[in-house]
């Protein structure tokens, strides 16, 4: 009865714990290295720095996100925030993006360089699924010269193989839009991505990875190395 009552004991212990866990307020700061910008299949740029700076709480999360590139001037600049709410491997959320051609606080029709996404998501376990839409600022037009509402779905699925951990990846536009230069249904992006954690003296760890990337819509193939930083 005593083991018993101790091993009661400890999973209220545990179970307190990770209920005062999830109830702290969690802050995060990091930075990508990249060899190559390549989202969703296009190519943004060439090597870059990407911080992050992100807050959550109780499922609700609050971030930003940038890219500049580090060998070209000329490259995309771009910086985004983002909340978003997860629930038991659901998440939904909204992302504000805005790239530096424009100014900042210039919201006006027709002027503005933000584009606001709205993007919902599941994770299955062995499968997660994310559909994302563009429903304000600069999105691309339909062949009628009309808001396309641009919309991209994608799959990814994670496994272990080989000391590595993997995550094969294909997404897809369902309609025609000038913001992911697809005339209807395309796939424009298919990646499988090998990441290991590498730790230092038992302490900090660095994740590496390299991805094999295409978009069969512009038929262009990448190879592209990262590391990434985090506290």
């Amino acid at each position: 009865m005593k083991k018993i009552i101790i091993s009661l004991l400890a999973i209220i212990s545990l179970t307190t714990a990770k209920a005062q866990d999830e109830n702290k307020v969690s802050a995060t700061i990091g930075a990508d290295i990249v060899s190559r910008y390549i989202w969703r299949g296009q190519d943004l740029g060439s090597a870059s720095l990407q911080p992050t700076l992100g807050i959550s709480y109780k499922g609700l999360s609050l971030s930003s996100w940038g890219s500049v590139g580090i060998t070209d001037p000329a490259d995309t600049k771009e910086v985004d925030l983002a909340v978003g709410y997860e629930y038991k491997g659901f998440s939904v959320g909204i992302t504000d993006y805005w790239f530096s051609q424009g100014k900042y606080y210039q919201y006006a029709a027709h002027k503005t360089t933000h584009v606001f996404e709205a993007t919902a998501s599941y994770d299955f376990g062995i499968l997660s699924a994310a559909w994302n839409t563009n429903f304000a600022g600069d999105d691309g037009l339909n062949g009628d010269g009309k808001r396309a509402y641009s919309s991209y779905f994608e799959l990814s699925a994670p496994f272990s193989l080989g000391g590595l951990d993997w995550t094969g990846t294909v997404g897809m536009v369902p309609w025609e839009t000038s913001f992911y230069d697809t005339s209807g249904f395309a796939v424009t992006h298919v990646s499988l991505r090998a990441t290991k954690d590498i730790v230092i003296k038992d302490k900090y760890h660095l994740p590496v990875f390299a991805e094999l990337a295409t978009n069969p819509r512009s038929e262009k193939l990448f190879l592209i190395f990262g590391l990434s930083f985090s506290l």
